[in-house]
């Protein structure tokens, strides 16, 4: 039988991480979600143009508009955090630095992204 590994690979008895293809998807699946999303963001900027803070309270008060603006905040953090990953791990030198940074940017992703659901939130309920 042929073994496809290379002789390293049965020498350390090592194989594929197996996570590579489930973050290149991830990162497909986010970037096509926000097309939409995107469109529609801007969509309202344009349609919001002049509008006072009441207006713009009682537009993202209603349920529809409000979920659309958390779910695009979700999901451009988690592409965000997604991208400047592969990058990291790609261009940053050294275990120690490239661990450091993924952390940093996990947690920036997570705590502006978690203010930003925050911020639709207040405005939402009159805050």
């Amino acid at each position: 039988m042929m073994e496809m590994r290379s002789p390293l690979g049965r020498a350390r008895g090592l194989g594929s991480a197996k996570h590579g293809v489930g973050h290149w998807w991830v990162q497909r699946l986010t970037a096509v979600a926000l097309v939409p999303l995107c469109l529609w963001f801007v969509m309202v900027a344009i349609s919001m143009v002049g509008a006072d803070h009441a207006a713009f309270q009682a537009w993202i008060g209603e349920f529809g508009n409000g979920l659309l603006m958390i779910l695009l905040v979700v999901v451009l953090f988690h592409h965000a955090q997604l991208g400047l990953q592969v990058v990291i791990e790609d261009y940053v030198g050294g275990e120690a630095a490239k661990v450091t940074w993924l952390i940093i940017v996990k947690f920036l992703a997570f705590a502006f992204g978690a203010s930003c659901v925050l911020a639709v939130v207040y405005v939402g309920l009159g805050r």
